[in-house]
């Protein structure tokens, strides 16, 4: 049965607002590269190639740099099978269904678009969470899929990634560019130093654009499953086993965080204004909030 995708209007807000506070920082900074007589037109040629072959090829490179294995309904039909439950609720075409041989509690999503999806679990996380919980985590990745956070995200980045190539070539390149402004020693360090800035600024609002996609996940999986306290549950354990793991078994997976339902991350070990993720006691307390609201 499909159930309506309600919105959270204060957190859509938060994330439109951080998606403005963006544009006005990219806009700033394509300004301030004209204004300086550095065509753009090659940074961005370069830089948008690059986000392309990462936005068509993510779920491919993802999953072999996670060593997940793509698996057929026979060689995990509970799994497909609470796969494809959730997609009929949440009215979404299945996606492929993969398994990581990790003791890590885990799960993530990727791909594109929702027709070229992938779910991952690691072995671990069957191993430790009942099959409730473990639904509860699949539909979180599964909004993931359904509101489109790997585009978001791409897009969202593509600028960022920009000032960074800029800031890394701009002194061993006289600046990217031509142009009078810029044809002395000063005018090549302030690009240098904006650039900087730039990416320090859109850095910091990515990663609060990420954390509030991972807010709206945890409410399209109550909403999917009815039970906001299960995926509560689901969290507490995933993390509570997170910091019994050895702290180079977690470094050797670091590269997939932004990926993961919970980072595998042992303790508060970064500032929450660093994270891809909010922290799991505020996720927990706003899940906590949403299954009193439904009582």
């Amino acid at each position: 049965m499909k159930r309506k995708w309600e919105r959270d209007l204060g957190l859509q807000g938060r994330m439109i607002f951080t998606m403005f506070l963006l544009a006005v920082v990219y806009l700033f900074f394509l300004a301030f590269l004209s204004y300086y007589g550095t065509p753009p037109i090659f940074m961005l040629l370069f830089v948008g190639s690059f986000m392309a072959i990462q936005y068509f090829y993510s779920d491919k490179l993802v999953l072999m740099s996670s060593g997940a294995h793509v698996v057929s309904e026979s060689e995990a039909p509970q799994l497909h099978g609470m796969i494809t439950r959730l997609c009929a609720i949440a009215d979404l075409p299945k996606p492929q269904v993969a398994i990581v041989r990790s003791q890590i509690p885990n799960a993530f999503a990727t791909g594109r678009n929702r027709n070229k999806a992938v779910v991952a679990v690691t072995t671990g996380i069957m191993d430790k969470l009942s099959p409730a919980e473990l639904e509860a985590v699949l539909a979180h990745e599964l909004s993931h899929i359904k509101n489109r956070d790997m585009a978001v995200m791409t897009i969202a980045s593509f600028i960022s990634t920009l000032a960074f190539y800029f800031m890394r070539y701009s002194i061993y390149f006289g600046g990217m560019g031509g142009g009078d402004r810029r044809r002395d020693g000063g005018g090549i360090i302030l690009i240098w130093l904006v650039s900087i800035a730039v990416w320090i600024v859109s850095f910091l609002l990515i990663r609060a654009l990420s954390r509030y996609r991972e807010y709206a996940a945890d409410r399209g999986s109550a909403i999917i499953t009815g039970q906001p306290s299960v995926l509560a549950s689901a969290l507490m354990k995933i993390s509570g086993v997170m910091e019994r793991i050895p702290s180079q078994d977690l470094r050797s997976v670091e590269g997939m965080n932004a990926f993961f339902t919970v980072p595998a991350i042992s303790g508060s070990s970064i500032m929450d204004i660093f994270s891809t993720h909010p922290s799991v006691e505020k996720r927990i307390a706003r899940l906590e909030k949403m299954q009193q609201e439904m009582i």
